[in-house]
């Protein structure tokens, strides 16, 4: 895991979101909380980043409010799926990437609840 690019792609997301921030894991790694608003309602997001960062995209998960039941385009450990994972550009991608894909993910999960649609495009995988 690259920690300093972590940090450096941290304080570039610092600019965009007000409420962010870098926390330490118990295994000496680091995860980042944002807060997200896409409607009326603030959801708390946490991004993990695997060892192989940023050669591998992070994991992303909705820690508030929970997530109902079942909804499309998660893992079955609750992680979503912000992109496919072959997408995945390490020259490209970055975490304020991930926010930004994170807060879309969120803005059609509020949309399937009301509507019982998955709104876009979407690959099988």
């Amino acid at each position: 895991m690259n920690i300093a690019r972590i940090q450096t792609e941290f304080r570039q997301a610092q600019q965009y979101f007000s409420i962010i921030e870098l926390h330490p894991t118990p295994e000496g790694n680091v995860f980042v909380k944002v807060a997200l608003q896409p409607s009326s309602q603030y959801y708390i997001i946490a991004i993990y980043f695997p060892e192989t960062y940023p050669n591998e995209m992070p994991k992303v998960y909705i820690s508030k409010p929970q997530i109902e039941g079942y909804s499309p385009h998660r893992y079955n450990n609750g992680n979503i799926c912000y992109m496919h994972p072959t997408m995945w550009n390490p020259g490209v991608h970055n975490i304020l990437f991930v926010i930004q894909r994170a807060a879309k993910w969120l803005g059609k999960y509020e949309i399937w609840k009301r509507q019982g649609k998955w709104p876009g495009a979407e690959i099988k995988h």
